[in-house]
């Protein structure tokens, strides 16, 4: 069974300071990982994202990556073969980023992995999570704060964790049921991934989410005539 993992980076403005984060569905619960650098690019950000997941486990895992940057997937499963037996140079030139590409191909081909692309702001838990990731690995990067200022937090209660019983509509219950059995989680901890990421997204990062998803919904139709 393939464990699954998320991969995403960005940079603002790009190029810039930019951050990656990766969320693997470990068997034993989710591991994040994330990082940044002050003068970089959105792909070597989305390089690093994959290399960063990749290092993480042995050689001979099998992995699902899955990316919302066709850069990536496609330079690793479409790309390097010709890029290699040229030496690494494209038709016109060197390959750029050829420092991460020479690393990613080296990772890859000591591990058995699945390479996935994914719609990005498309809604799926654990892209959304890594995209959140990367802001937080640019932003602590540079030094900003990642939390408003407060009080020191207290320290943490040896009690269980609180539990809030929640009442959802038939219809939702069937979509949350289908999304977790898509994505290999529970459903418990589908919609506590989704909690969280709302949280960290605020109300005004989920409606700018809500109106991404509304405007790739109605260009599709039009795509497709």
């Amino acid at each position: 069974m393939r464990t699954i993992v998320y991969a995403d980076g960005g940079c603002d403005p790009n190029p810039g300071p930019g951050g990656w984060g990766v969320v693997i569905q470990a068997a034993d619960g989710p591991v994040e990982l994330h990082g940044g650098d002050r003068v970089t690019t959105n792909n070597r950000m989305e390089l690093t994202a994959a290399i960063s997941a990749l290092e993480y486990f042995p050689e001979g895992a099998a992995i699902e990556m899955r990316c919302d940057s066709q850069y990536v997937v496609k330079s690793v499963t479409e790309w390097m073969p010709g890029w290699k037996r040229r030496g690494w140079r494209t038709a016109t030139g060197p390959v750029k980023n050829v420092d991460l590409m020479e690393r990613l191909d080296a990772l890859a081909r000591t591990r058995d992995v699945k390479w996935t692309w994914v719609r990005g702001h498309s809604g799926e838990v654990g892209n959304e999570r890594a995209d959140v990731l990367a802001t937080l690995g640019r932003r602590e990067m540079l030094g900003e704060r990642t939390k408003p200022a407060s009080a020191p937090a207290k320290a943490p209660s040896p009690a269980a964790p609180a539990t809030i019983p929640m009442m959802v509509e038939i219809g939702l219950a069937g979509e949350i049921a289908r999304a977790a059995k898509r994505l290999g989680l529970s459903q418990g901890a589908l919609v506590e991934d989704a909690l969280r990421l709302a949280l960290e997204l605020g109300p005004e990062g989920v409606a700018r989410t809500r109106k991404a998803l509304a405007l790739d919904s109605a260009r599709a139709p039009a795509q497709a005539s």
